[in-house]
């Protein structure tokens, strides 16, 4: 049996793969990105980009419907948007498995909340198997398949940052040659959610997680680990790892399934300890439900709820004590996020910040839009936000007032959930301007491919969708298109449409500098000609990674190997001084 070095999100992949899935779908977020870009690899797989979770799901159901086992993948936030066809699937059940990935984010390495996705398990009375490897990965993902055939039932398998980045040892297995061959197979009073055939199915429902509930205390995924029997831990997924580093003596109860819990083998577990502990990260998930069996724990009374665990912060939590294989290292000079050399946004923000505007902002690498120096964004809630949020800022205050509201959105968020909001405020008569920041990849995640990239996931060409088409197709009168590196005309067109008493669409159309894609121009990098220079600082103001400053000389530097040629900061200088390398 091989044995490699495999991510969490390679092993998922991979597990998907030995499980004989045909069809992956899936929106990228980090920290679930890397599984379909891996399940990519299997010829096998169709594996696609779909414009939002909701859909990804959607995709999935239907394939599922047809008798394949589907992967599909999203990060905590995501299950926000899928959430409507979730609960419903819940109900009409699989016919092929459905296994969906969700990747919460605790600490918020790269989100705007720290959700607890067990919770969405519990709300949609969907099963949820938790790895705590790579490992457990595969073969959760797997079980996954099998268990949701036999209970008819998608599946939850949560992975978190720390499982889903972090590498261990996997045994590989093989694919099976048995798949069964999808066709179509009519059951309507089973999938069609009229509320006469859905009444029916809640107790189908119910039935199978107390039939799962049971099976589950048989099964070697929830087992116990015997130390010197004095105390008792209950804990699940990376967690479990941090308390056998913790605690390497105590009773361990590692749940593999946390939805539904196996309650009889937690009662039988917790009769034999005066203490006991639940250790999770987050909400205390695990800890209410066996509080509610009338069972006393310690668990968040010690742990926070916020945040991600790790050794240190357990073994200060629960005995007060420093953890001696704490990184105790110096900290690190701070490194601020920043938008690339050469980002086609970094104009717009600052022509924003200059024209004094009310930016409702949204997901993406434009986000940084809000860090000084740009400092031009004042909101930011979720995917596609922004252009709701305009719209509703701009009923309250006013007309005077209402001229300073831009609502500013990049190309795959805009086709993830923004196109809606713009809808609503074309018909609605809102009176915001909106700038869709078009760099024809979705950046945020790693340069993913989205329906205005005029690729597909396995990098075969396909149609590009026409920005200027859609946002005209939708009703918006004044669509005006720009290169954001010209940066006379930026200021000039968005001056122009914030003075605008109704709806306009200042498309920005510059693709992202690290796609080498399209026959993107070579451009030459610059130097700033000191003799020409009067420290003025005005190029600081744009937050270029390759503009640095010379504080013996009192004025700046570009760096040639950072700096591709874009010569927005040749533009704001009022004394030639920037020029390009001979």
């Amino acid at each position: 049996m091989q044995k490699v070095l495999l991510s969490g999100n390679e092993a998922i992949a991979r597990g998907a793969y030995e499980a004989g899935v045909l069809v992956a779908a899936a929106y990228p977020g980090t920290p679930s990105t890397e599984i379909l870009e891996n399940a990519k690899r299997y010829k096998e797989i169709d594996a696609s980009w779909a414009p939002n979770e909701k859909v990804a799901l959607e995709v999935g159901i239907g394939a599922s419907f047809g008798g394949a086992r589907v992967l599909v993948t999203m990060k905590h936030v995501g299950v926000n948007v899928a959430a409507d066809p979730l609960f419903t699937l819940s109900y009409t059940g699989v016919r092929g498995g459905l296994v969906l990935v969700v990747a919460d984010d605790p600490e918020l390495h790269s989100s705007q909340n720290e959700q607890d996705s067990r919770n969405y398990a519990k709300f949609a009375k969907v099963p949820m198997f938790e790895p705590a490897d790579s490992q457990e990965a595969l073969e959760f993902t797997k079980l996954g398949f099998a268990a949701g055939e036999q209970f008819d039932t998608p599946i939850f398998l949560r992975s978190t940052t720390r499982i889903s980045h972090s590498k261990s040892v996997v045994s590989l297995g093989e694919r099976p040659q048995d798949v069964p061959q999808p066709t179509l197979e009519r059951n309507p009073a089973k999938l069609v959610m009229l509320p006469g055939n859905a009444r029916r199915r809640h107790f189908a429902v119910e039935d199978r997680l107390r039939k799962m509930a049971e099976w589950s205390c048989r099964q070697s995924f929830n087992r116990i680990e015997k130390g010197a029997g004095k105390v008792g831990v209950i804990t699940a997924g990376v967690s479990y790892q941090y308390v056998k580093e913790v605690m390497p003596d105590a009773d361990v109860l590692k749940i593999g399934l946390v939805y539904p819990l196996p309650e009889q083998m937690i009662r039988d577990f917790a009769a034999n300890y005066e203490t006991l502990y639940v250790v999770e990260e987050l909400d205390p998930f695990i800890e209410d439900q066996v509080r509610a069996m009338g069972i006393q724990v310690i668990g968040k009374d010690k742990l926070s709820i916020c945040g991600e665990l790790t050794p240190g912060r357990i073994q200060k939590g629960l005995f007060g004590q420093e953890s001696p294989t704490e990184d105790n290292s110096p900290e690190l000079p701070p490194r601020p996020p920043n938008m690339c050399p050469g980002c086609p946004h970094r104009g717009v923000f600052m022509e924003l910040n200059r024209a004094k505007a009310y930016v409702t902002g949204d997901i993406g690498c434009y986000t940084l839009g809000f860090m000084p120096p740009l400092s031009a964004m004042d909101t930011c809630i979720c995917m596609g936000a922004s252009i709701g949020n305009a719209t509703g800022i701009s009923k309250v205050i006013s007309a005077e007032e209402q001229r300073k509201v831009v609502a500013v959105i990049g190309d795959s968020t805009f086709l993830h959930t923004g196109i809606n909001g713009l809808m609503d405020m074309v018909y609605n008569q809102s009176t915001a301007t909106v700038i869709i920041l078009d760099n024809r990849i979705t950046a945020m995640t790693g340069r993913q491919e989205n329906p205005t990239s005029g690729y597909m996931l396995n990098e075969l060409k396909t149609y590009r969708i026409d920005m200027e088409q859609l946002c005209r197709a939708v009703g918006v009168q004044h669509v005006k298109v720009i290169d954001p590196y010209d940066i006379a005309l930026t200021r000039k067109t968005i001056r122009e449409e914030m003075a605008r008493p109704e709806v306009s669409v200042i498309l920005t159309t510059r693709p992202c500098v690290l796609v080498p894609r399209d026959n993107q121009e070579r451009r030459t990098p610059l130097y700033v000609d000191h003799d020409k220079c009067t420290g003025c600082k005005a190029c600081l103001r744009l937050g270029c990674p390759a503009i640095t400053w010379d504080e013996e000389k009192k004025k700046p530097n570009i760096d040639k190997i950072l700096c591709v040629g874009c010569k927005v900061c040749q533009q704001t200088c009022g004394f030639d001084a920037f020029v390009e390398c001979k």
